[in-house]
């Protein structure tokens, strides 16, 4: 039998990792709600969410830019995508970007069970 001791994650890499899993989930889920607004509602919602992101972007911790970049990107294609003519061009894209931010959730969430089990 070998006596190997067994790495555990730190307990603010384990934290960091559900933190980042709830973020992601919620966040894909707000793209879908986005997504199914009505154009009026679409429109004002991306406008927030675009202003949100923006202050969350001017922050001096590094660690807000990231997640002000995706809800400043998410509500500027929420507003294209509720705009005739080109709306049908980035409606997907906003689909798209609810199911990968699902799974990179789904991802976080997974790594950071398994992390918890392996502490317990």
């Amino acid at each position: 039998m070998s006596n190997d001791i067994t790495p555990y994650e730190s307990a603010s890499s384990l934290s960091k990792k559900g933190v980042a899993a709830v973020g992601c989930i919620a966040g894909g889920v707000g793209l879908f709600i986005l997504g199914s607004l009505s154009p009026v509602a679409g429109i004002v919602a991306g406008a927030i969410a675009g202003v949100v992101g923006l202050c969350a972007l001017a922050s001096k911790d590094p660690s807000d830019r990231t997640p002000g970049a995706i809800v400043t990107g998410a509500g500027a294609l929420t507003i294209v995508s509720k705009l005739p003519f080109i709306g049908f061009l980035a409606k997907p894209l906003l689909g798209l970007g609810a199911i990968i931010l699902l799974g990179v959730g789904i991802w976080n969430g997974f790594k950071f069970l398994k992390g918890l089990k392996a502490r317990s």
